[in-house]
């Protein structure tokens, strides 16, 4: 398998994942900053020119929700999914989905509004539209670790999606009044293969 990848990005969440599994891959580092020149035919890996995207064999594949799931499915042996069919399993869906749809856009937002762009084109009013929508998902995020030490119980990719996202947010502030997000960021970025997925 052969993982594009560029770090601090999305990509860091298949690449963690397969730290967790344990199987062999190959890392090809792309620069994704604007202007980079990208290796050559990568658009027809991922038509963007983003990261994350995985090559197994004859099977190409982008998005790190997509990517995550089906590296979680391929080694079931590692016990990152729950079995099909299973209310387990629907929450794992939910989660996954949960992740990209509902938690990354509010960090997005004030990412954007605080760090990425430039001083000019920064809101004051928008960064604070993104706390507020972070601190809905936090409450619902809390309720649902409550009592569990992760999102299932068990440790699986939908950790992986939401704890990435959290630790994202955890660098601009917004895990600052949320105690349990913070300890169970602490207990995910504790991890071995959580570490060994931030060397670049």
């Amino acid at each position: 398998m052969k993982l594009y990848h560029s770090p601090r990005s999305r990509s860091t969440r298949p690449r963690w994942l397969l730290e967790e599994i344990g199987a062999p891959y190959e890392l090809v580092n792309v620069d994704i900053s604007p202007g980079a020149q990208k290796p050559a035919g990568y658009l027809a890996i991922h038509p963007h020119g983003a990261v994350p995207a995985l090559v197994d064999g004859d099977l190409t594949l982008f998005e790190s929700a997509a990517i995550c799931m089906y590296l979680a499915d391929k080694f079931p042996d590692a016990h990152l999914a729950p079995p099909l069919g299973t209310p387990a399993r629907a929450h794992y869906y939910q989660w996954m989905i949960y992740a990209m749809a509902t938690l990354e856009p509010p960090v997005l937002q004030v990412f954007l509004h605080t760090v990425r762009l430039p001083e000019g084109q920064r809101s004051t009013r928008a960064a604070d539209e993104g706390r507020l929508k972070f601190a809905e998902v936090a409450r619902v995020l809390t309720q649902a670790l409550a009592g569990k030490q992760f999102l299932l119980g068990e440790f699986s990719a939908a950790d992986v999606m939401v704890g990435s996202t959290l630790s994202w947010a955890r660098t601009l502030g917004l895990l600052n009044d949320h105690p349990a997000l913070q300890a169970y960021v602490a207990r995910l970025t504790e991890r071995p293969a959580f570490q060994r997925a931030q060397i670049d």
